[in-house]
Order: C-alpha cells, then sequence, then structure tokens
C-alpha cells in the first residue's frame, strides 16, 4: 500500500498517510492541529538521490504536479512488485528506495548512502535511524529553523 506525505503548513510539519488505494481518495487532515490544507510533498526516501537527465530542484522549492504523478507513477510500479514480505524485508526496501531516489533527480547525501549501503548488508533499520538518524537530519536540513520537521507517525487516510 503507498504512504504518501503531506506538509502542514501551521505547524510546519510532514505527515505520513497510508493509502489502501493507489492514488488517495481524499485529502487528509493534520493529525495534530486539524488542519484541512495540506500540501502533498514527495516522500523523504525519494528525494535522496540525483537522475542523470533531470536538473537538480533547489532546497525548499515544491516539485509541479507533473513531477509528482511521475514520481507516484513509479511507486505504483515499484509497489506491483512487492508482495506483503518484501515490505518487511530491509534489504528489498534499501533498493526500492535507491530506485526512488535516483527517479526523484535530488542529491544523495553520504549519511543516505550508507543508510542504504548497511540496510543492503541486512543491518537493523531502527539501530540504524537510532545510529545515522541525527547525522540525516543534519544533512538534509530536517528540523532546521524555517524548513519543516518530520512526524514519526503513520495515519490513515
Amino acid at each position: 500500500m503507498p504512504i504518501f506525505e503531506y506538509l502542514c503548513p501551521a505547524c510546519n510539519r510532514i505527515y505520513s498517510f497510508l493509502s489502501l488505494a493507489p492514488s488517495p481518495a481524499r485529502q487528509p487532515f493534520c493529525p495534530k492541529c486539524g488542519a484541512t490544507r495540506l500540501t502533498r510533498v514527495p516522500s523523504a526516501f525519494a528525494v535522496a538521490g540525483k537522475a542523470k537527465e533531470k536538473p537538480e530542484t533547489p532546497r525548499g522549492s515544491q516539485p509541479d504536479e507533473a513531477a509528482l504523478s511521475r514520481m507516484e507513477s513509479e511507486v505504483m510500479r515499484m509497489a506491483d512488485g512487492l508482495d506483503e514480505k518484501d515490505a518487511e524485508n530491509p534489504r528489498v526496501m534499501a533498493k526500492m528506495m535507491r530506485r526512488m531516489a535516483e527517479a526523484s533527480g535530488e542529491p544523495m547525501t553520504p549519511t543516505m548512502d550508507e543508510m542504504f549501503r548497511r540496510l543492503e548488508a541486512g543491518e537493523d533499520p531502527d539501530a540504524l535511524e537510532e545510529e545515522l538518524g541525527p547525522q540525516l537530519e543534519a544533512e538534509t536540513g530536517e528540523g532546521a529553523s524555517g524548513l519543516p520537521s518530520h512526524d514519526d507517525g503513520l495515519y490513515g487516510m
């Protein structure tokens, strides 16, 4: 099942929503403040690499609808090839995240590359997040002044 991410402008926070359909059926609301005008953004794992033919998107700029549509198509194509067991396999998920990174056109940070490499080697995702999470946040600017932070929860649509 796809996970879509939305930015709440009131909270300046990105929330993840699990959809039971390939495309969101309705606009979600903010789990914290209840705001209804959330903006869809690419998932964090989907904005970590660099495609050769796509220009780099300046940090902080929002992708256009066509880019979001292409990204959604790529996610759906990849999801069709996964089964339920794959979603629990860190190696498979790391490979999928690398593919999304390549499709996104965004630069991959050294820590993101290390995290993918270690997931592909079979290391525990929770341990990696604990070890590398702060470094990854520092590299990507997440949580820095003015930039949105990311909520750890997963919410239903």
